[in-house]
C-alpha cells in the first residue's frame, strides 16, 4: 500500500487543489472516469464538513491510502472547536450514499474525515 500525504492552507480555496490531486491518485490505481468523479465528490464534501471550524491559521491534511483499486482518505482541519463535523448536514449524507467505512469526529487539535472508496472494477 502507497501512502500519499498534502498539506494546505486550510481554506476554501485549496479545496480545488485537493480535489484535483485526488484524480491524480484515483487515476494511478486505475479506477474508472465514475469512480474517480466519485471520489473527487466525496473529498469536496469531506472537505466542506471540517473547514467550517477550521483555525483561520490552521492546515487542510489530506492522507490518502492507495491499495489495488481502492483509496482510503483522511482529510482533517486544525480547529480550536471539540465537537466535530455536522453529522446532520447533507454534506454528511452525499458522502455516506458514495463512500465506505466513513467515520468522523475530533482528535489532537482536529476535524476530521475518513472514508474508503474502491472502484467497480476491482
Amino acid at each position: 500500500m502507497n501512502v500519499a500525504e498534502l498539506h494546505l492552507p486550510a481554506e476554501s480555496a485549496y479545496v480545488a487543489v485537493l480535489r484535483m490531486t485526488t484524480a491524480g491518485l484515483a487515476a494511478r490505481v486505475d479506477f474508472t472516469l465514475d469512480d474517480i468523479e466519485e471520489v473527487r465528490m466525496a473529498v469536496g464534501e469531506a472537505c466542506a464538513l471540517v473547514l467550517p471550524g477550521a483555525r483561520e491559521d490552521g492546515v487542510l491534511r489530506a492522507r490518502f491510502e492507495l491499495g489495488a483499486g481502492t483509496i482510503k482518505v483522511t482529510v482533517s482541519a486544525d480547529t480550536d472547536d471539540s465537537e466535530g463535523p455536522d453529522l446532520d448536514s447533507f454534506g454528511w449524507q452525499v458522502l455516506a450514499a458514495l463512500v465506505d467505512d466513513l467515520a468522523a469526529g475530533h482528535r489532537s487539535g482536529a476535524h476530521y474525515v475518513s472514508f474508503a472508496v474502491t472502484s467497480e472494477t476491482a
